[in-house]
């Protein structure tokens, strides 16, 4: 395999962003505060950052219309000096000229071409029917302009094996040693959290995604791996305390053992309860939920679940194919179509909240790899994996509950 770099075409020049801008003292006092933890960043920095975010919103459409063919994806970056910036990346050979704001870079591959070759680790997938032991993850990480392929230590020639008998171009890929295995993350005992107890003699935790409704039926997305179509969930008033009797799974998909698909449910709630269009703050103040507005890699957003609470980090990769292991390292089902993050997560915040600056709902929990203890849980440094909201609210007709 051949590493390549990107070469810059035309130096960052200063932001300006046109339009009203979401302002720092309009976040949320607990997600202003965990984006400062979190990601390490001052009340200026969170306050550039805001603008940074609007003005790659507003770009990245124009963007790819305008490099056509050529487009290699677009993305918000923390630069050396700790500002940050928008880059577009295009295969074209010409310097492209793009508004004041912006960087371009050149790239090898477009990004129609790295999601093609994404996409037949996918078809080698379907036709072996498992991924190799130790070959996590695969997805287009834009920065790089390659299709990351996630390994265990020890398993690169495992690896190697599979991206070859996939036919796939190995100039576009990169492979990265992961030090532990994603893992389902929900925790068994004995965001806000719910519990189940399907009568094996164990509790089963998992955190609130967000508030929907089908027709006028009220519920909330969540993971599929929370819970099978059918089970009862009880809101849980201490940690592993049963409560109230929230409502039961509508439907719910996760893949076992060997399986592929989606990671992906919805419970529906008992007409008793009411739902508010907000994701808790774990004291810190809750953040209203204003649509699904899907945020760029590179985007800041923070997650809000049962046994970590509010953690950050930012998007880096979507469209992401993991392979869970169980703690024994057996095949625990392969997922596609998720988002990858470096916000920390851990067991029981499975199914909770990930949510932008500005509001907007983009996923819930499906797993992760690490802790959020140390430095995977203090700098943005963690490992984790999301559904995203819009593809639950598609499959099961659903309608996110939003407020102004």
């Amino acid at each position: 395999m051949r590493k390549f770099s990107l070469s810059i075409l035309t130096a960052t020049v200063a932001m300006t962003v046109s339009g009203a801008a979401l302002a720092a003292d309009d976040l949320a006092p607990g997600l202003k505060a965990a984006m400062q933890r979190d990601l390490g960043l001052s009340g200026a920095q969170v306050t550039e950052y805001l603008k940074t975010e609007r003005f790659a919103a507003q770009q990245e459409k124009a963007l790819e219309k305008q490099l056509g063919r050529n487009f290699a994806g677009t993305w918000l970056e923390r630069k050396a000096d700790g500002s940050f910036g928008v880059v577009a990346a295009t295969t074209s050979i010409k310097a492209a000229k793009a508004a004041a704001g912006v960087e371009t870079r050149q790239a090898r591959h477009s990004l129609s071409a790295l999601n093609a070759a994404k996409g037949q680790l996918d078809s080698q997938l379907a036709r072996n029917g498992k991924a190799p032991k130790g070959v996590y993850s695969w997805a287009v990480d834009l920065p790089s302009n390659s299709v990351i392929v996630g390994v265990a230590p020890g398993a690169e020639e495992a690896a190697v094996d599979f991206v070859a008998r996939s036919g796939l171009d190995t100039t576009s890929v990169r492979f990265e040693t992961m030090a532990e295995a994603p893992q389902r993350r929900i925790a068994i005992q004995g965001g806000r959290g719910y519990l189940r107890q399907p009568g094996d003699g164990y509790l089963y935790a998992c955190s609130v995604g967000f508030p929907v409704t089908k027709g006028t039926t009220p519920g909330f997305a969540t993971a599929g791996h929370c819970g099978n179509a059918g089970e009862v969930v009880y809101n849980e008033d201490s940690q592993w305390v049963p409560g109230v009797r929230l409502g039961s799974f509508a439907a719910s998909s996760m893949p076992s053992g060997n399986g592929t698909g989606p990671d992906r449910g919805w419970v529906q709630v008992d007409s008793t309860h009411t739902l508010s269009a907000s994701v808790y703050g774990y004291g810190s103040g809750d953040v209203t939920v204003r649509g699904s507005t899907e945020g760029a890699v590179g985007a800041a957003l923070c997650r809000s679940g049962r046994t970590s609470g509010w953690r950050c980090g930012a998007i880096r990769s979507k469209n992401m194919t993991v392979s869970y292991v169980d703690d024994a390292g057996n095949p625990d089902g392969t997922v596609t179509g998720l988002t990858q993050t470096t916000a920390c997560a851990e067991g029981g915040d499975s199914g909770g909240s990930f949510i932008t600056t500005a509001g907007q709902a983009q996923g819930v929990l499906s797993g992760g790899s690490g802790s959020c203890k140390g430095k995977q849980g203090r700098t943005g440094g963690g490992n984790s994996y999301y559904t995203p909201i819009n593809s639950i609210l598609s499959a099961y007709a659903l309608t996110l509950r939003t407020s102004p």
